[in-house]
């Protein structure tokens, strides 16, 4: 280090080389993240085997007993449908309310009943409503 003597002050001078500015800092950058996968369901591992066809058995005599079924197929005697077919199979058929009376059910049952298990047993009904009358089904023969 120099020292500058002039009349008014004494000033110390650091060297040139010794003078260097120190740079700015710089500003904080974000971290780079990885961009995130799609969440998706982990597949399924292939299967190493393939399916074989099932070996094919030779048809037997049907028995007595499905013979049986088709015969006495219907409602069980006495059962709830057994009494609906009945009403129904009669030349006029049945009323709405004459059903509800009967069975002690509701409006919403009987439409549904007649619409429901009433086709599950194959019967083919017919639904109809006379001008000024009450609703109305018949089984059609």
């Amino acid at each position: 280090m120099k020292t500058i003597e002039n009349e008014a002050s004494t000033t110390l001078e650091a060297p040139a080389a010794a003078t260097t500015e120190t740079p700015e800092p710089k500003a904080p950058t974000k971290a780079k993240a990885a961009k995130q996968a799609r969440r998706v369901a982990p597949t399924k591992a292939k299967s190493g085997k393939k399916a074989t066809p099932a070996k094919k058995s030779a048809k037997a005599p049907k028995s007595k007993k499905t013979a049986k079924a088709k015969e006495g197929a219907g409602p069980r005697e006495g059962s709830k449908t057994a009494q609906v077919v009945a009403m129904l199979q009669r030349k006029n058929g049945a009323t709405l309310a004459e059903i509800m009376d009967k069975m002690g059910w509701q409006k919403h049952t009987v439409r549904g009943f007649m619409a429901g298990a009433m086709k599950k047993a194959g019967y083919s009904v017919e639904s109809f409503k006379p001008e000024g009358g009450e609703r109305t089904y018949r089984l059609n023969s």
